[in-house]
């Protein structure tokens, strides 16, 4: 299971700056993650200003 990004989102594109395998793109008002490309390397959520992402 994929970290999530949860509505606390800002879309400030922090994380999808820090995904070594670019698995965060924007979506419609905040960032997703592309669930078969994300390593749950956590680089994500340490880097998220607003913790909104989440561990699977």
């Amino acid at each position: 299971m994929a970290y999530t990004i949860s509505d606390e989102c800002v879309a400030c594109g922090t994380c999808a700056e820090e995904c070594p395998v670019g698995a965060i793109s924007e979506g419609d008002g905040k960032y997703v993650i592309d669930a078969d490309a994300c390593l749950e390397c956590g680089s994500c959520a340490d880097a998220c200003p607003t913790g909104a992402i989440e561990a699977p």
